[in-house]
């Protein structure tokens, strides 16, 4: 894709580019939108790096397009169509990308070497501020739609599949515009769409334990222990918190590893850490859920080291996935070190 439009700082080229074209009729109509559209793309690929880029396609393709829109639909419904054939067109040449459970293998012994899968594309967490909806009464839905466990289950679903559902279930639309949308018959988007939903229903954990707010008491108070038993370097103190069929993976990393104290021996086993004080946490919120930047020790200072997305409910933490991708920490506005 051509740098020319790629985001610089808070402002994209894109927008200055059209800004110089006298396009800033344009610019102005379609920015608000561009949050809810990453968060689209991010639902359809997985990846909040390779999202960005289709959204800056997207405005592209918007762009060029914008003198033969008629308005027989809102420009949110317009901008979402582009997007999601921008991601179809993408995801023809792209593999799905998958958490280390969704690979099928059983969970791995916690005292054996780590083996790295730096040849899988694996699914990215997604930060808060960019799925944060303008109205507050859609905060609590915009949260589930981007949930790590419902965007990997959606991976498991062809990019036809994931477009119908995401369109249907997510958005709202009629088959209808689905179908028009994609270029197909109502009736093949009710048979994908009914193939999507008993995919996904299969690929999902149960839903009978609702997770917890991020922003809950409880949840913020459990996020703080969490926090004080890495920092303290007391990793004992997580069987207090962890469910004892808890799963906890690594991407890069292969192997996933259920239940506490499998998790305890890992920790102890692979953490560089050797004491109080090597790591500090930040507490966030990614995908809708409780989430925390983890920082190593590096001379006088600290590093980044692991973005925590925690899966919690209301008897403890269900689920930690621990991303080892250091060039995510940017993209949720983190500091390059402590």
């Amino acid at each position: 894709m051509s740098s020319s439009i790629r985001k610089l700082g808070p402002v994209s080229v894109l927008a200055r580019e059209l800004a110089d074209d006298g396009q800033a009729d344009f610019s102005a109509t379609a920015e608000p939108y561009r949050r809810e559209l990453l968060a689209h793309c991010y639902r359809m690929t997985g990846s909040l790096h390779d999202s960005e880029d289709l959204v800056q396609e997207t405005l592209l393709r918007a762009w060029k397009a914008y003198d033969r829109f008629e308005g027989k639909s809102s420009v949110r419904t317009w901008l979402h169509r582009i997007a999601t054939n921008t991601c179809l067109t993408a995801l023809e040449s792209r593999r799905r990308r998958p958490l280390p459970t969704g690979l099928g293998a059983p969970s791995s012994d916690p005292t054996a070497d780590l083996v790295e899968g730096a040849d899988v594309p694996w699914l990215e967490p997604f930060p808060e501020s960019a799925s944060d909806p303008a109205d507050p009464a859609s905060i609590v839905g915009s949260r589930e739609s981007v949930r790590l466990a419902f965007v990997a289950a959606l991976q498991h679903l062809s990019p036809r599949q994931r477009a119908v559902l995401v369109l249907r279930d997510v958005l709202q639309w009629k088959a209808a515009e689905v179908a028009d949308a994609i270029g197909t018959s109502t009736a093949a988007v009710n048979s994908l769409l009914q193939r999507a939903r008993s995919q996904l229903d299969a690929a999902q954990p149960s839903a009978d334990d609702p997770v917890t707010a991020p922003d809950s008491p409880d949840a913020q108070d459990r996020l703080a222990r969490y926090i004080a038993a890495f920092e303290d370097y007391d990793i004992e103190r997580l069987t207090e918190l962890l469910t004892s069929e808890a799963i906890w993976e690594m991407p890069p990393y292969l192997g996933w590893y259920q239940g506490a104290q499998a998790i305890i021996t890992l920790i102890h086993q692979q953490c560089p850490a050797e004491s109080p004080g090597d790591m500090r946490l930040i507490p966030m919120i990614a995908n809708g859920q409780p989430a925390a930047a983890m920082y190593m020790r590096d001379g006088d200072g600290h590093v980044p080291f692991q973005l925590h997305v925690l899966d919690m409910h209301a008897h403890g933490v269900s689920r930690v996935v621990a991303f080892l991708d250091t060039s995510l920490f940017a993209k949720f506005g983190l500091p390059e070190r402590l």
